[in-house]
C-alpha cells in the first residue's frame, strides 16, 4: 500500500479526492478562495497547493481600499501575494528587488489622498511622487510577483548585521507541536521565542509542565536545523496567557520586546 501511494497516478487520485472534500467543506460552489489579512501559514499553503485547491493570496491596506496585489488562482505563484492589481503600480524600494528586501510602495486611483486633518501623517505615508509607503518589506521577481517578508517596524538585526524578519520564524514555530501562537524577540545578541502553548491539548494528553518545556526545547532544536545560523533561537519561553492583540487580531509585539 505504501508503495502504491508513491505512484504518480495513485497520488494524484488521492489528492483529487482530498481536494474534493476540502472544497465541499467550503460549500463547493465558488470560483476560488482569496486569503488575506495576515501572513498565510506556509504548511497550510503547501497542503492546499499539493491537493490542487482553488486558492489565491491577496495583499492590501485600508489606505488602498484595500487591494494592492492579486492573481487568479490559475496564475498564482505559491508563497507570493500575487502581482500589482488592476490599475495599481507596485515597486520595491530596493537596489535589487529580487534579492534584497525593501519597502513595498504603491500608486493608483484607489490610494487615499491623505489622512483626514493630519498633514504630517499624510506626508510620512505619501511621498512627493505620489507613492504610498506601506511599511511592509518584500521582494519582487522578474514576473512582478510580490513576496512579503515582514513589517519594517518589526525587523530585527542579528549580531552580524543580517536583517531578521520575525514573522517568518514565527510562521514556522506556530506549525510545531503544542504551539498555539508565538512572538520572536531579541535580547542583546540572542533571539528568544515566546510561545503560548495549547494548554487544553496538553492537559488532555496528561502532559506536565516539565513535559511542555521538553517539547518546546525539542521544537527549538528542530526549528534551528532549518533556520539560517544568524536567526536561530537561543531559547523558547512558555507564555502563560494569550498574547495581547490589536482589533485586527495582530499581536501587540511591542509589549513583549524589552
Amino acid at each position: 500500500m505504501r508503495m502504491l501511494m508513491h505512484m504518480p497516478v495513485v497520488s494524484k487520485k488521492v489528492n483529487e479526492k482530498i481536494c474534493e472534500q476540502v472544497t465541499n467543506a467550503f460549500g463547493g460552489n465558488f470560483y476560488e478562495v482569496i486569503i488575506g489579512g495576515a501572513a498565510f501559514n506556509k504548511e497550510v499553503e503547501t497542503f492546499l497547493h499539493k491537493i490542487g485547491f482553488r486558492y489565491t493570496v491577496g495583499y492590501g491596506a485600508t489606505e488602498c481600499a484595500p487591494i494592492i496585489c492579486y492573481a487568479d488562482y490559475k496564475e498564482f505563484v505559491p508563497g507570493s501575494c500575487g502581482k500589482a492589481a488592476l490599475h495599481m503600480q507596485v515597486r520595491i524600494n530596493s537596489s535589487d528587488p529580487e534579492n534584497i528586501p525593501g519597502e513595498i510602495l504603491c500608486k493608483g486611483p484607489n490610494v487615499l489622498l491623505g489622512y483626514y486633518k493630519n498633514e504630517q501623517a499624510t506626508r510620512e505615508a505619501i511621498d512627493s511622487d505620489g507613492w504610498f509607503h506601506t511599511g511592509d518589506l518584500g521582494l519582487m521577481d522578474a514576473e512582478g510577483n510580490v513576496f512579503i517578508k515582514g513589517r519594517s517596524k518589526t525587523m530585527l538585526l542579528s549580531a552580524n548585521g543580517q536583517n531578521v524578519y520575525p514573522e517568518e520564524v514565527e510562521d514556522q514555530l506556530n506549525s510545531m507541536p503544542m504551539v498555539t501562537e508565538s512572538v520572536m524577540i531579541q535580547e542583546g545578541d540572542k533571539f528568544i521565542g515566546l510561545v503560548y502553548p495549547d494548554f487544553d491539548e496538553a492537559k488532555a494528553m496528561g502532559f506536565t509542565r516539565e513535559d511542555l518545556e521538553n517539547i518546546m526545547e525539542q521544537n527549538r532544536k528542530d526549528l534551528n536545523v532549518v533556520l539560517p545560523a544568524y536567526c536561530r533561537l537561543a531559547e523558547i519561553r512558555i507564555h502563560e496567557e494569550e498574547f495581547e492583540k490589536t482589533p485586527k487580531k495582530s499581536i501587540k509585539r511591542f509589549l513583549y520586546q524589552h
